[in-house]
């Protein structure tokens, strides 16, 4: 084609850069113009480039796939992006979405799913791939936790005990007992464990 469409690809592991090369590459409509490591060169890549599709992975080192892309759409607000991720956490998913990915695609699925969704969003359309949307329809009706329970669950997945919570938020033991319950109860975990782990899982807090 005399037009192919032009990527850059973003992802801080050497290795899925060259699995997307290899995908790409016997693709004669699509073009991998430049990479990049981390979020401040996605932003200086895509600066230099002006690529009509960029692959994102969330999770970097410096400035995280979130931060680079509200920073490329302040200043090139028509950037289509499309977030890789490892999970499938819907908070991740709406936040992503909230600040303009033009979709979201699991690495794992990057094989079957790749180019279908550059194709799609370069149409003009927002892609969630099937686990992602599954997991944002599982959760969309669930109580959202509070910025205050957030924070006690950050720390209960740091290891923390109701005290030495308490005393990192200037507030009683009994109102980290409330939270905590609070917590359990909206993320429908057993434990304090297995709410760190929830936690995690949809993206609530960063592992």
């Amino acid at each position: 084609m005399t037009n192919p469409i032009r990527i850059l690809a973003v992802d801080d592991h050497a290795l899925v850069r060259k699995g997307i090369t290899a995908i790409l590459a016997s693709q004669p409509d699509m073009s991998l113009v430049a990479e990049a490591s981390n979020g401040r060169e996605a932003v200086e890549q895509f600066r230099s480039h002006r690529p009509d599709i960029t692959l994102m992975d969330l999770q970097m080192p410096e400035i995280n796939g979130l931060d680079a892309m509200i920073a490329i759409r302040a200043e090139f607000p028509d950037a289509r992006i499309i977030m890789l991720t490892t999970y499938a956490g819907d908070v991740q998913v709406l936040r992503a979405m909230k600040v303009g990915a033009r979709g979201y695609l699991l690495k794992t699925l990057l094989d079957k799913e790749l180019l279908e969704t550059i194709r799609a969003v370069h149409a003009g359309k927002k892609v969630l791939s099937a686990e992602a949307s599954y997991e944002v329809a599982e959760h969309v009706s669930s109580d959202a936790l509070t910025p205050a329970e957030i924070d006690v669950l950050r720390l209960i997945a740091a290891g923390q005990a109701n005290k030495q919570i308490a005393n990192q938020l200037s507030i009683t033991e009994d109102s980290v007992k409330g939270r905590v319950k609070s917590i359990l109860s909206k993320l429908g975990a057993t434990d304090r464990t297995q709410a760190a782990m929830i936690g995690v899982r949809r993206g609530i807090i960063q592992s």
